[in-house]
C-alpha cells in the first residue's frame, strides 16, 4: 500500500463523515419569525360572516386564508364590502377612458363571542388600477381582476388592523 493509496482513503473517509453529518447540522436549523408568532391564527379564531356578492367573497376568503383557517372562535367579524369603478384617463374627445380605479371598502365590526362586546368597528378602502383595452371581453376581466386585487388588499388591510386590536 502506496502513500497515495493511504491518502485517497483519508478523502474518502472524510466524505462519508461529511455527509453523514450534514443532515443532523440540517435538522437543527429553524425558520420562525424572531419575534413573537407569525399570525394572528396562534392566539385566537375568527369566524367571519357570509358573503353577498363576489367581490366580499374574495374579501372574506383572503381573511379566512390570512386567519389561518376557521375554526372554534373566539371573535365575531361582520363583514360588508362595496366597491366602485371609475375610468381615470380620458383617450381623447369622445370621452372613452382607456384606464380605470376599482376603490373597494370595507365596513367591519369585531366582536368578542364569549361576551358578545363589540371590540372594534371601522371602515377601510383600497384602490386598484386596470387599463381599459378596446376589446369587451377584455374590459370585463380587466375589471375582475381589478376587483380580486382590491377585494385581497382590503383583507390584508382589516387583517392588520384586527390583528393589532386583538393584540392590545
Amino acid at each position: 500500500m502506496s502513500l497515495f493509496d493511504l491518502s485517497k482513503n483519508k478523502k474518502r473517509l472524510a466524505l462519508v463523515a461529511s455527509i453523514a453529518v450534514l443532515p443532523l447540522i440540517l435538522a437543527a436549523c429553524q425558520v420562525k419569525p424572531l419575534y413573537g408568532t407569525s399570525s394572528v391564527a396562534n392566539t385566537a379564531k375568527i369566524s367571519i360572516s357570509n358573503a353577498d356578492d363576489r367581490l366580499e367573497q374574495v374579501t372574506r376568503n383572503q381573511l379566512v386564508f390570512l386567519n389561518g383557517g376557521e375554526g372554534e372562535a373566539e371573535y365575531y367579524l361582520e363583514l360588508n364590502v362595496t366597491s366602485s369603478a371609475a375610468g381615470v384617463l380620458d383617450s381623447g374627445t369622445e370621452n372613452n377612458f382607456s384606464a380605470g380605479r376599482m376603490t373597494a371598502t370595507g365596513t367591519y365590526k369585531l366582536t368578542r363571542v364569549s361576551d358578545g362586546e363589540l371590540i372594534k368597528s371601522a371602515k377601510r378602502s383600497t384602490t386598484a388600477l386596470y387599463d381599459l383595452p378596446n376589446q369587451e371581453f377584455s374590459k370585463i376581466r380587466a375589471l375582475q381582476d381589478a376587483q380580486n386585487r382590491a377585494g385581497r388588499e382590503l383583507a390584508e388591510v382589516i387583517y392588520a388592523h384586527i390583528a393589532a386590536e386583538i393584540a392590545k
